[in-house]
């Protein structure tokens, strides 16, 4: 598996900052946020000096009940061989619920949700990965995420629905230690107990991030310095196999350039800590495999006495793989590794459409779920969105003022998300004039503008004497 080294997560908001850092040996960049076509030109120029760079997916949606969009794989692999991308990487999540399979509106979540872990869940992601693997022109490698809420009547631990993806796939993992900690949290989870159960020779690297916590509720916000716990979780992780590759994420709120660089150099501390760890635990293992070879008093040989359990560098014991009555291959829970998986899909996304339209549609929690937890899920979705959608269309918060953030969490109770963060601004404008808002007429004036810009019939025009024009109208219409 190729070494990475330390890396930092490549926003544009840093990339100067970036390309300054001493001791970057590789980059992760947002696959969606990249344009084949016209690579920012900081990413071009790491490149250029051999610095590796790995396209991060976020709306795949592997963990839907849904088979991988195709037009999404192919935009992903085009970003791979753009990059000259070593492996790509995505997440075990799902994004949007709904549509023809469960015959429910289409609902878009605009965030990475958990997906049970369950037998079905387990088959549908397997095949999901399969497919991703297929359509994909280097290795790919899936993220654990972070969450706050937990499904009712798992049948796996993380650990264990993990290795068995792996074992089943062939797929690598990208081990985030910081939703490990929110997780612990947020769902009483043991990452000790995560990191032991995993099969560590398939991590391809490491994620390392910050968050905060607020009534009792742990938020992997990425806009936050790495906490402690978060590290040694990272040191437990080194202690036990020496990671590929271990990446900072920091994707809001950026520091200045030498608080970045500081929390790089507690990163490398965590790991070098956790690789004295390792190497005592092996000399601590070869020292008992030494006192156990002792002499046979009966024979006068020699035996050797060996622990089923596997040092602590090594790891989970890999469970058995083992064949049935019919001779299909099973794997580590007794499961058929190749048998149909419709009438999972099917059910998985019954179950994915009730929780989604509870979180974003305001229908009824599903029976099992914490509703406390479910709400505060539902509150969190809903500001990122009102946080995103000023981000790809900053003129509204600029026409609406004050009043947009709480005008667009208004909205985003009745109006769920049915497509990218690009068309909900275009929906929330159109809600708010269609009620005739927003009160002041001439904030009005400019918004329909706005809206007519990009959502009207036909192109607005190109020439310079009706932009010059249509600038005029919008000066006049703030004064």
């Amino acid at each position: 598996m190729e070494r990475l080294g330390t890396g930092i997560g490549w926003r544009p908001e840093i990339a100067d900052a970036v390309e300054r850092m001493p001791g970057i040996d590789w980059v992760e960049t947002v696959a969606e946020n990249v344009c084949p076509g016209h690579l920012p030109e900081s990413l071009r120029r790491l490149r250029e000096r051999g610095v590796t760079v790995v396209p991060h997916g976020v709306s795949l949606g592997l963990g839907g009940a849904d088979r991988p969009d195709e037009g999404r794989l192919t935009a992903l692999a085009e970003r791979v061989e753009a990059l000259g991308s070593p492996l790509v990487t995505e997440h075990i999540a799902f994004v949007r619920a709904g549509g023809a399979l469960t015959a429910t509106p289409h609902l878009e979540a605009g965030h990475l949700l958990p997906v049970p872990r369950t037998r079905d869940a387990l088959d549908v992601l397997c095949e999901n990965v399969r497919i991703a693997q297929e359509a994909l022109p280097v290795p790919l490698a899936v993220e654990n995420i972070a969450a706050l809420i937990s499904w009712p009547g798992e049948e796996m631990t993380e650990g264990q629905f993990l290795y068995e993806l792996a074992d089943r796939t062939g797929v690598r993992l990208l081990i985030d230690v910081a939703n490990l900690h929110t997780n612990h949290v947020n769902r009483a989870e043991d990452p000790a107990k995560a990191l032991a159960e995993l099969p560590l020779e398939a991590i391809a690297y490491v994620h390392v991030a910050g968050g905060f916590e607020r009534d009792g509720v742990w938020h992997d916000s990425h806009a936050h310095p790495v906490p402690r716990p978060v590290l040694d979780i990272l040191t437990d992780l080194a202690s036990r196999v020496s990671p590929p590759g271990v990446l900072l994420e920091r994707d809001e709120s950026f520091p200045e350039p030498a608080e970045l660089e500081a929390e790089l150099a507690s990163i490398r501390r965590a790991v070098e800590a956790g690789a004295v760890e390792r190497v005592k635990a092996e000399v601590r293992a070869a020292g008992h495999a030494v006192a156990a070879r002792r002499p046979e008093a009966a024979a006068g040989g020699w035996s050797e006495v060996r622990a089923d359990a596997p040092a602590r560098g090594g790891g989970a014991a890999p469970p058995a793989r083992r064949t049935g009555a019919a001779g299909a291959t099973r794997g580590a829970f007794g499961r058929p590794e190749h048998r149909g998986v419709d009438e999972a899909r099917q059910r998985l996304g019954v179950a994915q459409a009730a929780l989604l339209s509870a979180l974003v549609a305001g229908t009824p929690v599903p029976e099992g779920f914490d509703r406390a937890r479910v709400g505060v899920q539902a509150r969190a979705l809903a500001a990122k969105r009102a946080d995103v959608v000023a981000k790809v269309a900053p003129e509204l918060p600029e026409i609406l003022g004050a009043d947009y953030r709480t005008a667009f969490l208004a909205y985003a109770q009745t109006q769920p998300m049915t497509g990218g963060y690009r068309r909900d601004a275009l929906t929330f404008a159109e809600h708010l004039l269609s009620a005739g808002r927003p009160g002041d007429a001439a904030a009005r004036r400019e918004l329909r503008e706005w809206w007519l810009e990009r959502s009207g019939p036909a192109p607005r025009s190109r020439r310079p004497v009706r932009r010059l024009a249509r600038a005029t109208r919008k000066a006049v219409l703030r004064r």
